[in-house]
């Protein structure tokens, strides 16, 4: 087989109906357009918003607009950083949800606390948190604290 020889598929080419190009054509004159009304015009079933007294198709849309799509069930975590944790804890100190909020390390106590690593520490914790980020987990454990998920 060379190129030469290659053909497309029968039926899956067709050409282009060449409309309004007089009355001996099939679709001369109107060009299949009917005669006067909207359809009949140039720049006719353009815009969305335009829909001739109907309520517009992106208002009937049942969200919020301007805004994107908010996932309904994403978690906002508390957020505390391991150079808060050096500030607010002694050493051996328990460091769970309850003991944060005392702290006044957290937003809201009924969300899951999460622990990051910026910052360096240097005292033993015995940390009882919902999630802790990998850097966080090696820098206490390195200090001699102790790391422990809750579900």
């Amino acid at each position: 087989m060379k190129l030469h020889d290659l053909k497309p598929n029968v039926g899956s080419k067709k050409e282009r109906k060449r409309v309004g190009r007089g009355i001996s054509a099939g679709q001369g004159k109107t060009a299949g357009r009917g005669t006067k009304g909207a359809g009949a015009r140039s720049g006719e079933g353009g815009h969305l918003y335009r829909q001739g007294g109907n309520l517009p198709f992106y208002r009937r849309l049942p969200f919020m607009r301007g805004e994107g799509f908010t996932p309904p069930n994403q978690v906002t975590f508390n957020e505390v950083n391991l150079d808060q944790l050096s500030e607010a804890f002694k050493a051996n100190a328990d460091v769970n949800p309850e003991a944060l909020d005392k702290a006044h390390l957290l937003r809201d106590l009924r969300n899951p606390v999460v622990v990051l690593g910026r910052g360096e520490i240097s005292i033993a914790l015995k940390v009882r948190v919902h999630r802790v980020s990998e850097g966080a987990k090696a820098k206490i454990e390195k200090a001699g604290g102790s790391v422990e998920l809750i579900a």
